[in-house]
């Protein structure tokens, strides 16, 4: 049983939100109802069998599993039997993986990549491995010295990199997310801000006034760096969003789209069936419906 004994936690003192958390995974299993935070979360499972349902698919595991969502990413852990192992939590003020890219290189490796499996499959060296950072994690935590805050990055910077490692072996299709071209700043500001207010911001015009640049210029800057326009990249989070709504949940197809920013639900349909070649309905019964909340 996990007791507040066993939690360890950093609160970021200038706005009270999480910073940095650790806590073992014993007998029950908070993760068995749809999860979606503003933060990090690295899931190490050393013993138990399971299903993840992450974004648009399904996987199942059997112990010494690792697993990574990015903030906002929503899934679902249901297991088999009790689950134990360690959870980390950690919040992008706390360490940005955007800004430690080329140190780190796990955006678009570890997360921020829906087309590839969020975990990794451990041998038990491996696990050992992670196992003793995740304890001298622990252990600084505990210990209210100099530079604390930078030793804890440190071990993450470690686990992270020896985690996308492993990735790139297991799936070598999986590879880092390049932004530090001619760009990279306007390019993640682009990103973070669609992933900010695209439910209420859909056109090229209300980004292109957020960073401050003409649409023109972003536009440019967007087809240069990723092959499409504005409105492509807004559409493809859009219906990523849409997606993971009519696979992980019971919600009505007319509540989804209010919630992306749709008034008319019949409207919301014709762009979802014009973006993903088939209805949002069609959709939701070819993935099974609302499986997650079953």
């Amino acid at each position: 049983m996990v007791t507040a004994a066993s939690v360890s936690t950093l609160i970021n003192s200038q706005n009270g939100n999480l910073a940095f958390k650790i806590f073992p995974l014993e007998d029950n299993n908070p993760f068995d109802h749809l999860q979606r935070h503003n933060y990090y979360s690295i899931i190490l499972i050393q013993e138990g069998q399971g299903t993840l349902k992450a974004d648009l698919a399904e996987y199942d595991f059997d112990g010494q599993t690792l697993l990574f969502f990015a903030p906002y990413q929503p899934y679902v852990l249901r297991s088999k039997d009790n689950l134990k192992g360690w959870v980390i939590h950690f919040h992008p003020d706390f360490f940005c993986i955007h800004k430690h890219h080329k140190e780190v290189a796990c955006n678009g490796v570890l997360f921020n990549n829906i087309y590839e499996p969020p975990l990794l499959t451990l041998e038990d060296k491996e696990l050992t491995q992670f196992c003793t950072l995740i304890a001298q994690m622990k252990e600084e935590m505990q210990n209210i010295a100099l530079a604390q805050y930078e030793l804890l990055i440190a071990y993450l910077k470690i686990l992270l990199i020896t985690a996308s490692r492993l990735k790139i072996v297991q799936h070598p299709t999986a590879q880092p997310t390049i932004t530090d071209a001619k760009e990279p700043f306007i390019l993640q500001t682009l990103k973070d801000s669609i992933e900010q207010h695209y439910k209420t911001k859909h056109s090229a015009s209300d980004y292109a006034e957020l960073l401050h640049i003409s649409p023109k210029a972003l536009g440019k800057i967007s087809k240069s760096h990723f092959n499409k326009t504005i409105t492509d990249l807004i559409v493809e989070r859009i219906i990523i969003e849409a997606k993971r709504e009519l696979y992980l949940t019971s919600k009505a197809v007319k509540e989804i789209a209010y919630e992306l920013g749709f008034q008319d639900e019949y409207y919301f349909s014709r762009f979802f069936k014009n973006n993903a070649d088939i209805s949002p309905q069609g959709y939701r019964e070819t993935v099974g419906f609302a499986r997650a909340e079953a």
